[in-house]
């Protein structure tokens, strides 16, 4: 995907995000750290284009609910893992992500979210689906479903913090150049 691919992608999911809710009455959207957060800015931006009215938008780190850290180490599930501008209570929450794959991620979310107060739903935004699920888990928004091998892996550059907008999919050899790259 390119920057125009990209830009349409989210300008969709805004209006299928206010037809399935019937606009933005007791919606938040919440970013997933990193790529999540820009997302969800970009889609309360175009929200109000099109609604004349500003969503909430919070982020969420989820780090302390993963389910893949070392034994060792104790989840923190501190409430300095997030930025919720309103109380989760009662609200429908849109998650915000770049990439779905296992839905790993997706599920420590809602297990964040869940610390703040029970939501009225949870919703899912995603602007890659790239398949290969191992739990249970369904976005409700896609921009884009892009099958992989489990051996391929989905890089999301954004302006924000990448100098441009793409969506590419590495090769195992290219995977390991830009994880070389990014660790210089």
């Amino acid at each position: 995907m390119d920057e125009s691919a990209i830009r349409r992608a989210l300008t969709r999911i805004a209006h299928e995000m206010l037809e399935k809710n019937k606009g933005i009455h007791d919606c938040v959207l919440i970013g997933i750290r990193t790529r999540g957060v820009y997302l969800a800015h970009r889609l309360a931006e175009r929200i109000l284009a099109i609604e004349g009215q500003p969503i909430p938008v919070g982020e969420l780190d989820i780090t302390g609910y993963r389910d893949d850290r070392p034994d060792d180490k104790q989840a923190d599930h501190s409430a300095h893992n997030a930025d919720l501008p309103l109380l989760v209570k009662d609200n429908r929450i849109i998650l915000v992500d770049d990439v779905l794959y296992t839905g790993r991620t997706i599920r420590a979310a809602m297990d964040a979210v869940m610390d703040y107060g029970r939501p009225q739903s949870i919703q899912l935004a995603v602007l890659v689906d790239r398949g290969h699920r191992e739990l249970p888990i369904r976005p409700d928004y896609v921009g884009k479903n892009v099958p992989t091998s489990r051996y391929e892996e989905i890089s999301v550059a954004l302006s924000e913090i990448d100098d441009n907008d793409s969506v590419t999919i590495l090769h195992p050899r290219e995977a390991e150049t830009v994880t070389s790259s990014k660790e210089q």
